[in-house]
């Protein structure tokens, strides 16, 4: 069983908000594809990063997660690429691990 994990940003680079249909198609999608999903939006996360100029970057995010028995690396690749179409992002996180449900 595997665990994954999506970083969506909050807002756009021009510092407005997403529209709530960017997370909600995001949602549909997921919750048909995997049968369920679990989304960390009530209180964004804060993201930071270094770029090579030694500058810190920011973003909040919002974190969707589904469950899945096979990992599929291409599909979820295709997709990440898909999202960061959407997003207007030069790289979305989506990170897996593997993991027991008990």
């Amino acid at each position: 069983m595997h665990l994954i994990q999506i970083l969506l940003p909050v807002y756009d680079k021009a510092g407005a908000r997403f529209p709530q249909a960017h997370w909600d198609r995001v949602a549909k999608e997921l919750t048909e594809r995997f049968g369920g999903l679990t989304a960390y939006v009530r209180a964004p996360a804060a993201g930071l990063w270094q770029e090579e100029t030694g500058r810190t970057q920011h973003d909040d995010i919002v974190v969707y997660e589904v469950m899945a028995e096979a990992l599929e690396p291409e599909w979820w690749a295709a997709y990440r690429r898909e999202l960061e179409g959407r997003f207007a992002q030069e790289e979305l996180v989506v990170r897996a691990q593997e993991m027991r449900r008990l």
